[in-house]
C-alpha cells in the first residue's frame, strides 16, 4: 500500500489506487488483506479507478480499540473523501456485508456490489450454526488461541480436516494466525449471520448481488435474498465459479456494472 488516510477515530488506513474510469473500493472479507483483491483491481484497471485497502487491523492500517462496525464504516467514508468524494463499493463475502451496512447507513457510495455474502440460510440451521461460532471463536480469541480461531473459520467456511491440517503446515499458516484476531472484526460485520432486511430496504442505490454457479445453493438464496431486499437490486449468477471466484471472470461484470 502506497497512501495513507485517517479514520475519523484516528485510525490510520493504508491503501493503492489503480487504473482510470470511475473510482470502486474493494472490500476484502475475513482472513485477508487489501492484497487479497488486487488482482480483481486489476482486472478493472482499464475501465474503473480500483482502490484496494487494508481494513483496519489488517496490513499497514492501524486498529484503534474497541473494535466497532461503525468505525469500519467510518473508514469507508474517510475512504471515498480521500479519493475524491466519488465512488461505488464492491465487497466479497463478509466484505460484502459490510459494502451493505455501509450503503445502509449513508456513506456517499454512488453504487454497490457484493459476492456472495454468506447470510446464514434458516432452511440448513444456519442461524444456529452462526451462534455456535461465534461463542467458540470468542473463547479461542479471548485465550490468546489463534490457531484454534483460524482452524474454526476454516471449518465454518466447510474445508475438510486434511485440508486444515496441510494448512497448519504449510508457510502461509503464520500469516494466517497474524490476521486471526480481526476475525472477530468479521464476526460483528455478520450480527447474527442473518440477511438484515429492513437495513438493506434502506439502501437508495443501485446494488448488484452475485454468486458462483457452482457454490452451495443456500450461497444462491442469499444472493438472491439480498437483490430482493434491496430498492434497486439485481441478482447474477457466475456459469462455474465458487466462493473463490476468478478475477478475470468476475472483473469484465463489475466493470460493466460500475462503468456501464
Amino acid at each position: 500500500m502506497d497512501k495513507k488516510t485517517t479514520s475519523r477515530d484516528g485510525t490510520s488506513l493504508a491503501y493503492h489506487v489503480t487504473g482510470r474510469g470511475p473510482t470502486v473500493i474493494l472490500v476484502s472479507g475475513a482472513m485477508s488483506t487489501g492484497g487479497t483483491v488486487l488482482p480483481l483491481a486489476e482486472r478493472l484497471a482499464k475501465r474503473c479507478t480500483a482502490v484496494v485497502y487494508d481494513r483496519r487491523g489488517r496490513g499497514e492500517s492501524g486498529d484503534t480499540a474497541p473494535y466497532a462496525v461503525d468505525r469500519e464504516v467510518e473508514d469507508l467514508a474517510a475512504l471515498i473523501d480521500a479519493v475524491g468524494g466519488d465512488a461505488a463499493l464492491f465487497g466479497v463475502s463478509s466484505g460484502g456485508a459490510l459494502v451493505l451496512r455501509a450503503a445502509a447507513d449513508g456513506v456517499p457510495a454512488t453504487r454497490a456490489a457484493v459476492y456472495e455474502v454468506p447470510y446464514a440460510d434458516h432452511l440448513a440451521d444456519g442461524a444456529a450454526r452462526e451462534a455456535a461460532y461465534k461463542e467458540r471463536l470468542a473463547e479461542a480469541l479471548a485465550e490468546g488461541r489463534r490457531g484454534d480461531a483460524v482452524e474454526l473459520f476454516l471449518r465454518q467456511t466447510g474445508l475438510g480436516e486434511e485440508v486444515i491440517r496441510r494448512a497448519r503446515q504449510s508457510p502461509m499458516w503464520a500469516g494466517m494466525e497474524a490476521l486471526a484476531p480481526s476475525l472477530a472484526h468479521d464476526d460483528a460485520v455478520m450480527a447474527d449471520g442473518l440477511l438484515p432486511g429492513d437495513r438493506l430496504a434502506a439502501i437508495a442505490v443501485p446494488v448488484l448481488a452475485i454468486a458462483g454457479g457452482a457454490s452451495p445453493e443456500w450461497m444462491h438464496r442469499a444472493g438472491q435474498a439480498v437483490a430482493e431486499a434491496v430498492p434497486r437490486g439485481t441478482y447474477r449468477v457466475l456459469p462455474g465459479q465458487t466462493h473463490m471466484v476468478e478475477p478475470d471472470v468476475l472483473g469484465p461484470v463489475l466493470a460493466d456494472f460500475f462503468a456501464g
